[in-house]
């Protein structure tokens, strides 16, 4: 654990004001800092070498942009007086009061004004944060605790993480649709909440650590967003009995050993054994929906010796009329899974630590019999009416995604939709509809030398989770007659006619088939 003293990081509206002019002012954006160190130091610094930047720093004369950069990126000490230049409006000792940075008294005696040899250091990471979604491009300023990288030790239990891999996942899969409330369950830094803020009137932002809510509400204030609450407790307790239009969530769902010894961080670490802490979660969703009410949550779930861990996400939600969407993006075996939480939380590899801990954990897996651990995406629906659940899908993407620059939220949206559709309607009417082949999809075909008929036709899927559909020549055919002008009943008999197939045969074969096509947006009704 980090010997390193947490700050108290205060949020006074003056503050937080005087530092956003700052930043602007010296131009603190992540093209900004990029273009101070160049791609290649930029790219060097997210492999946790800083050197490259340093040496581009050292070429540069000082500026207000350096040394933001040095303190807050690089997490390294910067000269009062520059420290001074680069924060003419909020002030150092403001931030010191703050909780942002903490001055050092250098013992320096050939220096005249005691002010020069004083040396400014980060009490918190803050950095620049840029990003796309369906409303637009935006950039924000984010403060979280600093990693591993500034620190020099392993992290403290109490850490408050910043943006990572987790975060633009999850930020990506929320559902861009304009909603009333929706709960930040677990909100850290409090990005997903600023996130959601952009499609909602209100937004309750919770979690178990006061710090992490300090922190949540320094990142609103400084980036002037309003209409955000904070709440202390835990999972559902400060939201006991209200209902919400969304819910998102990346809890601390990382499975630790519960043995003395082993670090529980909260950012990461639930307190619960194994996935309970996930499953306690998404049990708990059906509560606090209103109907029509969505979540997408990040978790990971166990693989038990003969047991499936999809098998076991489906068994939480057995006794709900939920409509359920689960995507295991990937699954590690125990001992990639201990160490890459291990590394997470600071402890290097080759060390008795890190050997002592590997160690703890494979003793955890091998107790409660896992096998593996997935992770993946949860999307959940509440119907609008009491009816059945109209989606319940399991399934495992481990391929490469499509293009999403805005993220994936909006094919959640109508993923969504298209089961609410072909909830409503049966074959019957599947046959009238009129479909539409999305503007993404394309067809792969490949021959044999010196044939004249594809061997393999595949759709592909531009955008979404890129999916590749073989299809064969009915179904091809098919997709490419979907322009919205002719029903499906109609496309099918002009199939079975110029193909002198069975029309009912054929329809027996195509409407399962266009059904799965719709649901993965490949086709949308016109």
């Amino acid at each position: 654990m980090s010997t390193h003293t947490l700050p108290e990081v205060v949020a006074d509206p003056v503050v937080t004001s005087a530092l956003a002019a700052d930043l602007t002012a010296a131009g603190f954006t992540v093209d900004g800092v990029d273009a101070l160190w160049g791609a290649d130091a930029a790219e060097a610094l997210h492999r946790g070498n800083r050197v490259p930047a340093l040496r581009a720093l050292a070429a540069r004369d000082t500026s207000p942009l350096g040394t933001l950069a040095t303190l807050f990126v690089l997490g390294l000490p910067v000269a009062r007086t520059a420290a001074d230049a680069a924060f003419p409006s909020v002030r150092v000792d403001e931030l010191v009061r703050a909780g942002i940075v903490r001055v050092e008294e250098v013992d320096a005696p050939d220096v005249d004004a005691v002010d020069d040899a004083d040396l400014v250091r980060p009490a918190v990471d803050l950095r620049p944060y840029a990003f796309v979604d369906d409303a637009g491009a935006g950039s924000w300023w984010i403060v979280s605790d600093l990693g591993e990288l500034a620190l020099g030790a392993a992290l403290d239990e109490e850490h408050v993480l910043g943006i990572g891999g987790a975060t633009t996942t999850l930020s990506g899969l929320q559902v861009p649709v304009p909603v009333r409330r929706v709960l930040d369950l677990g909100t850290g830094c409090g990005i997903q909440a600023m996130h959601a803020r952009r499609f909602a009137d209100q937004v309750v932002a919770t979690d178990i650590s006061r710090r992490a809510l300090d922190i949540a509400r320094f990142n609103a204030e400084l980036n002037g967003l309003d209409g955000i609450e904070f709440r202390l407790g835990s999972l559902f307790e400060p939201v006991a009995g209200e209902r919400f239009d969304r819910i998102v969530s990346n809890p601390p769902f990382v499975i630790t050993p519960r043995t003395e010894g082993v670090p529980s961080y909260e950012y990461r670490d639930g307190g619960m054994v194994g996935d309970a802490l996930v499953e306690t979660v998404l049990r708990g969703l059906a509560d606090h929906l209103e109907p029509g009410g969505t979540a997408q949550l990040l978790g990971n779930w166990e693989h038990h010796w003969g047991v499936d861990g999809l098998d076991r996400v489906r068994g939480w939600f057995a006794d709900t009329d939920l409509d359920v969407w689960v995507v295991e993006r990937e699954r590690q075996d125990p001992n990639r899974y201990a160490e890459t939480w291990i590394r997470d939380g600071g402890t290097k590899p080759g060390t008795p630590t890190f050997d002592r801990l590997v160690g703890a954990w494979l003793d955890d897996f091998q107790e409660r019999r896992v096998i593996g651990v997935g992770f993946g995406y949860v999307v959940v629906r509440k119907p609008r009416t009491g009816g059945p659940a109209a989606l319940r899908r399991f399934e495992r993407v481990p391929e490469t995604l499509g293009s999403n620059p805005a993220g994936l939220g909006a094919t959640v949206a109508r993923v969504l939709d298209a089961a609410e559709w072909l909830a409503a309607h049966d074959d019957v009417a599947l046959a009238t509809a009129h479909l539409r082949v999305a503007g993404d999809v394309t067809e792969e075909r490949f021959y044999w030398p010196g044939n004249d008929d594809p061997t393999v036709m595949t759709l592909v899927q531009g955008g979404g989770f890129g999916r590749r559909v073989d299809a064969d020549t009915a179904l091809a055919a098919f997709v490419g007659a979907c322009d919205g002008e002719l029903s499906v009943a109609a496309i099918v008999g002009a199939l079975a006619q110029i193909t002198g197939v069975d029309e009912q045969a054929l329809a027996a074969d195509l409407l399962p088939a266009a059904r799965e096509l719709v649901l993965d947006g490949l086709l949308s009704p016109a």
